[in-house]
């Protein structure tokens, strides 16, 4: 099965790329995650492809 270019080549742009070490995430408190999932819930109505288009 042909393929497009060389498996020789195959990984090494990812294994020259400096590693970064990642963010440490931090949840957001209690109080601003529960507004924030109440705006998306009530106020917007779900997420953009699960609100009902008026007509």
């Amino acid at each position: 099965m042909p393929s497009h270019g060389s498996l020789t080549k195959a990984g090494k742009v990812r294994a020259a790329t400096p590693k970064i070490p990642p963010k440490p995430r931090t949840n957001p408190f209690p109080r601003k995650r529960s507004r924030r999932n109440y705006f998306r819930r009530i106020v917007m109505g779900g997420l953009p492809w699960q609100r009902r288009r008026r007509r």
